[in-house]
């Protein structure tokens, strides 16, 4: 087990949030960054992004920054693309492209702790110790009693909750005053649930990451060569598995449950709401409306993490469902490549350095090349007559492989689906494709109904499984987990 002097060293030297505040114009990149991505939680364009950049460092005459090879003969558009990539490969921003190949940036899981704890080391008017032992005093109490596995135990400890929840009501209905929080009470209360909300932002990003490095593993693993896709696969549920149970992946999915429901989102709403409604009438200044919005920031962020899912199982189902031919082309293209570049170098005359030496002879087998020869070739002159043959093509064998179409077409996916919802609020995918008659085109059409999910609001149960057949001749089925869309 790694101590925690060890485990500060790491943090110190390797963090990416640590580096951020190591960075000699900090001041600079942190204000720009809370700007641009932390006040809004949105995700912004590249061309937004550069631009907004361009502006910012124009504004605060940034002419150098050795740190980040910057100097004063760049112009703003060059600093703004250097910065841009430093900040991404520091790990400090991280991007992605979306399927019409725009890309976009984002804030580190790194970059908002880092930020978070920066906004937490800001002086209060008066610090909040009442408050602060009250949470620390019900959270203690909480835990006592949801460890505890006395039945008996838990029953008084009910009973308890009981006899004050029935004291409070008659002390109510005798026409004693209820108790009302003071300003003292709420103000710091509301700061910390808003702080815990969008610490909770952050922690969505590092389930995201989770899954990015299983998907970079599977890339690099793929890419090796002499790994089978058995091995990958194998190496992949194995990882999802352990995400999964682990007690961050239990607490995500949990939680991401508890978002979906459409009831609790309702009851959220209204808590919210009373919450605004309540200080608002008390007339405490309160200006942060992070929570108005946070189921929102929260479905995105959780959205994004489903993503990153989806992208691992796409490339799954590449690795799965390629042939060699897909690699034998692509090796053909280097070495077309190749041959083009010592093509150019040869019309200038140029030898190249790069050689290969080998120890032996090399043994060259070309059996389909045409060999040297001095004899001439022996011209063949076809002078019968083909006759035109009896029947139809369309009565011949096989003939229906020539022309078979197995394009998939997304757009008739995506309406099939839209059209369930409109009779439906929710549908899992099995129903969909029961409707629509099954599948007409095997795994493929499958593959393409799940890229199409991604569109609308969906939920995935892995604890439960469905069967979709994709092949009624040879009674070919797959065991998926459930996919549940939502209008």
């Amino acid at each position: 087990m790694v101590s925690e002097e060890n485990l500060l060293s790491d943090i110190l030297n390797n963090s990416p949030s640590v580096e951020l505040l190591k960075q000699r114009n900090r001041e600079i990149i942190v204000l720009f960054l809370y700007k641009t991505f932390y006040r809004h939680r949105e995700p912004v364009s590249y061309e937004v992004l550069r631009r907004n950049l361009v502006d910012y460092l124009t504004s605060a005459n940034l002419e150098n920054d050795e740190e980040n090879d910057i100097s004063v003969f760049d112009s703003y558009e060059e600093k703004a693309y250097k910065y841009i990539q430093r900040w991404t490969d520091k790990g400090f921003l991280r991007n992605y492209q979306e399927e019409s190949g725009e890309v976009f940036y984002e804030l580190s899981s790194y970059t908002s702790k880092a930020i978070d704890w920066l906004i937490s080391l800001k002086r209060e008017e008066f610090v909040g110790t009442e408050s602060k032992f009250m949470n620390l005093f019900g959270q203690i109490k909480e835990l006592v009693e949801f460890t505890n596995e006395d039945a008996s135990e838990r029953i008084r400890m009910l009973e308890q909750k009981k006899m004050e929840i029935e004291h409070q009501i008659q002390s109510i209905q005798a026409g004693e005053s209820a108790v009302v929080y003071e300003e003292y009470q709420v103000l710091p209360r509301f700061r910390y649930i808003t702080q815990t909300a969008k610490e909770l932002l952050s922690d969505f990003k590092e389930v995201e990451d989770n899954f990015k490095a299983i998907t970079k593993s599977i890339y690099q693993k793929h890419a090796e060569g002499d790994v089978s896709k058995g091995e990958i696969l194998g190496f992949t549920f194995d990882a999802l598995e352990n995400l999964q149970h682990s007690s961050q992946g239990k607490s995500f999915y949990a939680f991401w449950e508890f978002l979906m429901t459409p009831s609790l989102q309702e009851k959220w709403d209204e808590m919210v709401n009373d919450l605004y409604s309540s200080i608002d009438s008390k007339q405490i200044r309160q200006e942060d409306l992070f929570l108005r919005n946070m189921k929102g920031y929260l479905y995105n962020s959780g959205k994004k993490v489903y993503q990153a899912n989806d992208k691992m199982a796409e490339k799954l189902s590449r690795i799965i469902c390629e042939s060699g031919k897909s690699q034998i082309m692509a090796s053909q293209r280097v070495t077309q490549d190749i041959q083009a570049l010592l093509l150019q170098l040869a019309a200038k005359n140029i030898r190249p350095d790069i050689s290969i030496e080998l120890e032996t002879e090399p043994e060259i087998a070309l059996p389909i090349e045409r060999k040297l020869t001095l004899e001439k070739a022996v011209e063949i002159t076809y002078d019968k007559v083909l006759e035109v043959a009896e029947g139809d093509i369309a009565e011949a064998q096989h003939a229906e492989s020539l022309f078979a179409n197995r394009t998939i077409d997304r757009e008739v996916l995506r309406l099939r689906i839209a059209g369930a919802l409109k009779r439906r609020k929710q549908i899992s995918l099995s129903e969909v494709i029961e409707e629509n008659g099954g599948l007409e085109k095997g795994l493929s059409e499958l593959f393409g109904y799940i890229s199409v999910v991604r569109k609308f609001r969906h939920h995935i149960h892995p604890e439960r499984t469905q069967t979709i057949l994709f092949n009624a001749e040879q009674q070919k089925s797959i065991v998926i987990p459930e996919i549940i869309i939502l209008r």
